[in-house]
C-alpha cells in the first residue's frame, strides 16, 4: 500500500511541475514583450497604435476565454483541453516568430492569449485533481508562488533576449519548451474521466460569454487612450453590462450552464470571487505607480527599479509558502485577513514614505509588508474556489477565479489612473510657470511618468523648477493611490472574515476542525 501511495505522490509532483511550467511560460508573455516593441516596430514597420495590439491582443483574448476553457474542461477533460492551449500557444508562439508584419504578429497574438487561457483556466482543476486535502493546499501555495516570482522577472528575461539576440526569439523560445511540455502532458497527465458530452455543453453561453468579457477587457485596456467619458468607451461599456445581463439570464434557463449561478448561494465562493477581484484591483492596479514613483519621481533605472521591487518579490514568494503551511491548522478567513492586513499597512507606509523630499530607503519596510502580505493572502485565496466545489467542477470554478483577476487589475489600473492623474493635475496646476495652454499635454505625459516629453511643452528658463513640480507631484499621485489601496485591502480583509466559513469547504479545510465540520458541510 505504502508502495502505491509514493507512486501516486510522485505522479501527482510530476503534475504540479508540468502546470508550474506550462503557466509560467504563458504569464511570462503577458510582459515580456513590452520591451521589446521599440525593437519590433524598427523590423515591420507599422504605427505604435498598431504595434500595441500585441499586448492588447494578447490581454484581451486571454481574459475572455478563460471562464469558457474552464467549463468545457470539466466537459471534454482537463488532459485533452490543456494539451490544446500549449498547442494552439506553441503554434501561435512560432507564427508570431515568424511574422512577416505588424498585422500577422497581432493576430497570432490574439490567438497565443486563446491558447494562454485553456492553459491557465485547466492548471489549478488538474492540481485539484490529483492532490487532496492540505497537499493540494501546498500544491497551489507553490504554483501561484511561482507564477508571481515569474511576472515579477519577465521584463528582465525580456531585455536579455532583445539585448543578446533579437525580438523574435522572445516568441520562438516558446516553441521547443511547449514541445517538450507537450509530450510530458502526453505521457504524465492523467487520463480524462469526461463528465459528459460535447452535446450538452452550453455553447451558446460560452460564446456570448467569450464575446461578453472580450468586450469588457477591451474597453477596460483602451479606456486611457480612448478616454473614459468618450461615446466610444461608454458604448463599448453599456453594450458590455447588456451582454452580461442576456447571459446571466441564459444561465438561469440552461440545464447545463457555463457557469453555474447557485455557486453564488455559498458563501465562501462568493468570497473567493470578491477576493480575487478586489486583491488584484490593489495590488496589480497600484504597482503601476510605485514604479513610476521610483523611476519617474525618484530617478531610478529600470535596474535599480527591479532591485527595490526584490523587496516584495523575495518576501511574497516565501510567505506564499508559509501560508500553504499555515492553512493545515488555521482557518483560510484567518490566513487571508492577516495578510490583508499586513497589505494595508504596508500600502499606508508607502504612502507615507512616498515623497520627493524624503530619503528613498523610506520606502523599503512599506515595500517589504507589502510582499509579506500578499505571500499570506495569495495562496489561500487562489485555493478557496477549487475547494467550495467538487474535483468534477473545479475548471468552472478556476475559470470564473481566473476572469475576476483579469477584471481586478483591468479596473483598478483606470480607477487609480484617474486618481493618479487628478493629482498630478492639480500639482501641475498650481506651478506658476506652467502656461495653462500647455497644462494638458504636461500633466498627460507626467501621468505616464514621461517627464522628458512633459518638459518639450515648458520655457527653457522654467524648466529645472518644472521638473521638480512633476517629480513632486508623480510622488503625491503614487502616494494617494497607495492609501486606496490600503483601504481596499482593509475591505478586502473584512469580507474573508465575514463570508468565508469552514463548513463550506469540500476540501484543504484545517485539519483540526475538519471532523467537527462534516456534518454541517452535508446537505440537510
Amino acid at each position: 500500500m505504502s508502495g502505491t501511495n509514493t507512486k501516486a505522490s510522485r505522479e501527482a509532483r510530476i503534475v504540479l511541475v508540468i502546470t508550474v511550467i506550462a503557466s509560467a511560460l504563458l504569464v511570462i508573455d503577458v510582459t515580456i514583450v513590452s520591451v521589446a516593441l521599440p525593437e519590433i516596430q524598427s523590423d515591420l514597420g507599422g504605427s505604435l497604435s498598431a504595434l500595441q495590439w500585441v499586448i492588447i491582443g494578447y490581454t484581451v483574448t486571454f481574459g475572455a476565454f478563460q471562464q469558457t476553457a474552464g467549463s468545457l474542461s470539466d466537459r471534454l477533460g482537463r488532459k485533452s483541453m490543456f494539451m490544446s492551449g500549449i498547442t494552439l500557444f506553441t503554434l501561435a508562439s512560432l507564427a508570431c516568430g515568424i511574422a512577416p508584419d505588424a498585422l500577422f504578429l497581432d493576430a497570432a497574438r490574439c490567438v497565443q492569449g486563446v491558447g494562454a487561457a485553456f492553459v491557465l483556466a485547466n492548471a489549478m482543476p488538474l492540481i485539484a485533481q490529483v492532490f487532496d486535502g492540505q497537499s493540494r493546499n501546498m500544491a497551489i501555495a507553490v504554483w501561484g508562488t511561482t507564477l508571481g516570482a515569474c511576472g515579477a522577472v519577465a521584463p528582465v528575461i525580456g531585455g536579455l533576449l532583445v539585448d543578446l539576440t533579437e525580438w523574435r526569439y522572445l516568441f520562438l523560445i516558446n516553441v521547443p519548451i511547449g514541445v517538450a511540455a507537450l509530450v510530458l502532458c502526453r505521457n504524465r497527465l492523467p487520463a480524462d474521466a469526461r463528465n459528459g458530452s460535447a452535446a450538452r455543453i452550453d455553447w451558446t453561453g460560452a460564446g456570448l460569454l467569450v464575446v461578453t468579457l472580450g468586450l469588457i477587457n477591451f474597453a477596460l485596456t483602451r479606456g486611457e487612450d480612448q478616454g473614459w467619458s468618450s461615446p466610444i468607451t461608454v458604448v463599448q461599456l453599456v453594450l458590455s453590462a447588456f451582454l452580461l445581463l442576456g447571459f446571466v439570464l441564459l444561465e438561469r434557463r440552461t440545464a447545463t450552464p457555463t457557469l453555474d449561478l447557485t455557486l453564488f448561494k455559498v458563501p465562501t465562493f462568493v468570497a473567493a470571487t470578491l477576493i480575487s477581484f478586489f486583491s488584484r484591483f490593489a495590488t496589480v492596479g497600484g504597482s503601476v505607480y510605485y514604479i513610476l514613483y521610483f523611476q519617474s519621481s525618484r530617478g531610478l533605472s529600470p535596474l535599480q527599479t527591479g532591485l527595490f521591487m526584490m523587496a516584495i518579490f523575495g518576501p511574497q514568494l516565501g510567505m506564499g509558502l508559509v501560508a500553504g503551511k499555515l492553512q493545515a491548522k488555521y482557518s483560510p478567513s484567518h490566513i487571508i485577513a492577516v495578510g490583508f492586513g499586513v497589505l494595508a499597512i504596508g500600502g499606508l507606509a508607502m504612502s507615507w514614505a512616498f515623497n520627493r523630499d524624503n530619503s528613498i530607503w523610506l520606502a523599503l519596510p512599506g515595500l517589504l509588508l507589502w510582499g509579506v502580505g500578499g505571500g499570506l493572502a495569495g495562496s489561500p485565496s487562489m485555493s478557496l474556489a477549487v475547494n467550495v466545489v467538487p474535483k468534477e467542477r473545479a475548471g468552472m470554478a478556476s475559470g470564473a477565479i481566473n476572469s475576476l483577476f483579469m477584471f481586478g487589475a483591468g479596473i483598478g489600473a483606470a480607477v487609480f489612473g484617474l486618481l493618479f492623474r487628478t493629482r498630478v493635475s492639480d500639482r501641475a496646476r498650481s506651478e506658476p510657470r506652467l502656461d495653462y495652454g500647455d497644462h494638458e499635454p504636461v500633466v498627460s505625459a507626467a501621468a505616464q511618468g514621461d517627464i522628458t516629453r512633459a518638459l518639450e511643452h515648458v520655457p527653457g528658463e522654467a524648466t529645472a523648477q518644472v521638473r521638480r513640480t512633476l517629480e513632486s507631484a508623480i510622488a503625491a499621485g503614487a502616494a494617494s493611490v497607495m492609501l486606496w489601496a490600503a483601504l481596499i485591502c482593509v475591505g478586502t480583509a473584512a469580507i474573508a472574515l465575514a463570508l468565508v466559513r469552514r463548513k463550506d469547504l469540500l476540501n484543504g479545510a484545517p485539519e483540526k476542525d475538519r471532523s467537527e465540520d462534516t456534518p454541517e458541510a452535508e446537505p440537510a
